[in-house]
């Protein structure tokens, strides 16, 4: 498993053959919108945790240009498909096995609109399992107790966790998520985008390891590997 990020809250993983997307907003994002060719990028399915702009601005650009399948809650999953877009809609606590792997659609504390206003169902994050290796998105969120829930059902190698302040959890809140969820090994994400969440790199990464944790702060387009 290849975990690549894009900026804000995007990434790309590869899952054997397959290439799944989750969040893509590239081309209005100031850091990344002149390092990531959105039509360069590879899409088997794209993974909409909420419907705010910061997340998926360009999720019809690249499955025009890719034919992915969109997976979201209900209402976003909804939305595309009377756009013409081939959907599969979830709802919270539900699971699919898709051909990458096993994926959960779990809580999320946040809000969830289209740009436009219009209501984009209750905001979620996702739970990956596959090639052997467990995933946790949080997406957009609050630190919740429903995160101690993850641990009982899927043993985590890694989470996704946002840590920019203001609009999703902190540090501080982030690394007691991490406690919940039971998983040292952290990507932080939702930071440095615009003004409200810009953050000090590497007093976040003091934060983690003095509770004896990884926190990674990639670069856009850097790679890991799982």
């Amino acid at each position: 498993m290849i975990i690549t990020f894009y900026g804000q809250n995007s990434f790309g993983i590869e899952i054997g053959d397959l290439s799944v997307l989750v969040d893509p907003f590239i081309t209005g994002n100031k850091l990344s919108k002149d390092i990531i060719n959105i039509l360069d990028l590879k899409a088997d399915y794209i993974l909409l945790t909420h419907a705010h702009q910061d997340h998926i601005l360009d999720a019809e650009a690249i499955a025009k240009n890719t034919g992915a399948i969109i997976v979201s809650n209900f209402e976003i999953a909804t939305h595309y498909e009377n756009k013409g877009f081939e959907v599969h809609p979830m709802n919270h606590g539900g699971s699919w096995d898709f051909e990458f792997g096993r994926l959960k659609y779990v809580n999320a504390i946040h809000s969830s609109s289209f740009p436009d206003g219009s209501y984009g169902g209750q905001p979620g994050g996702f739970v990956i399992e596959g090639e052997h290796k467990n995933i946790y998105i949080a997406g957009d969120t609050a630190l919740t107790m429903d995160m101690k829930l993850i641990p009982l059902s899927t043993k985590l190698d890694l989470a996704i966790l946002p840590i920019g302040d203001n609009f999703t959890m902190g540090v501080e809140d982030a690394i007691i998520a991490s406690d919940f969820v039971e998983c040292d090994k952290i990507i932080g994400c939702h930071y440095d985008t615009f003004g409200y969440i810009e953050i000090d790199h590497e007093e976040a990464k003091r934060k983690f390891y003095e509770k004896g944790k990884d926190l990674m702060l990639l670069e856009i387009g850097q790679s890991i590997e799982l």
